[in-house]
């Protein structure tokens, strides 16, 4: 893994989305190190009541220091949060998923004024599942159906997954051939093509997170599978990230650059 910068003081982090589910587990995280602080949050709907941290309502109003910005919130504030980024020259760590084609183009014209850090899940343990799996996918060639299943909690608003479409990504930048993503099949009355990739979302109860990718060819089945425990991964690999971005030049940065 590559080291994250040295920061000779306690970094300020503003946690966009504060008063969320994982929100509130960074800011849990963050009160038990020493090398960080959250010295503001914004949130569309709460107030400060129940903060250590000003709670404010869009980033056009921060008035505090901040050294980067962690987005855990929803696509919706994109465009104020790349703007005050730009504005005032902060590093932003973006975890939120559910972003248009269109908003991720403006995060890679964004990305040529500062640094951004881009990934669709924070975990080390699901980066390494998609090096498996892209490796698996090299190996097996046409051979091998592939299938990706991603389980998440009921409140979850997306589906599929960001994740689950990252893995999807990476697989298919990996074959010469580039696959058809197919995410539902009960409308189809066709046999399986060899160049598709099918995606599958289950939402049930209070799921963390699940991705498996089903390889499966002539009597013979390989599947890679990650669990997440707890939300506490993906915070951790989101502050992790914050000090990783920090002093960086302008560029758009993912889970790769961190651990290569």
């Amino acid at each position: 893994m590559q080291k994250l910068n040295v920061i000779n003081k306690k970094i300020n982090i503003v946690l966009s989305g504060c008063n969320g589910k994982m929100g509130k587990v960074i800011t849990n995280l963050v009160s038990t190190r020493s090398d960080c602080r959250i010295s503001a949050g914004i949130d569309l709907v709460h107030s400060s009541a129940d903060s250590d941290f000003p709670v404010f309502k869009k980033p056009s109003l921060i008035n505090c220091n901040a050294d980067v910005i962690i987005d855990f919130s929803n696509p919706d504030l994109l465009d104020s949060l790349l703007s005050y980024s730009i504005i005032h020259h902060k590093p932003l760590v973006l975890c939120t998923t559910g972003y248009s084609n269109s908003q991720i183009e403006q995060i890679q014209q964004a990305s040529a004024h500062i640094p951004i850090f881009y990934s669709r899940n924070m975990s080390l343990g699901i980066n390494l599942l998609i090096e498996l799996s892209k490796k698996a996918a090299i190996v097996f060639g046409e051979d091998f159906d592939i299938e990706i299943v991603e389980k998440h909690h009921n409140q979850k608003l997306d589906s599929p997954s960001g994740t689950a479409l990252m893995i999807a990504d990476e697989i298919s930048n990996a074959l010469n051939n580039k696959p058809m993503y197919v995410y539902d099949r009960h409308s189809y009355r066709r046999r399986r093509q060899k160049n598709e990739i099918g995606i599958h979302s289950v939402r049930a109860g209070t799921i963390v997170g699940e991705h498996e990718v089903i390889f499966a060819g002539h009597d013979e089945l390989l599947t890679i599978t990650h669990s997440a425990l707890s939300k506490e991964v993906f915070a951790s690999g989101a502050i992790n990230a914050s000090f990783f971005i920090i002093n960086k030049k302008p560029g758009l940065y993912d889970m790769s650059d961190m651990l290569s």
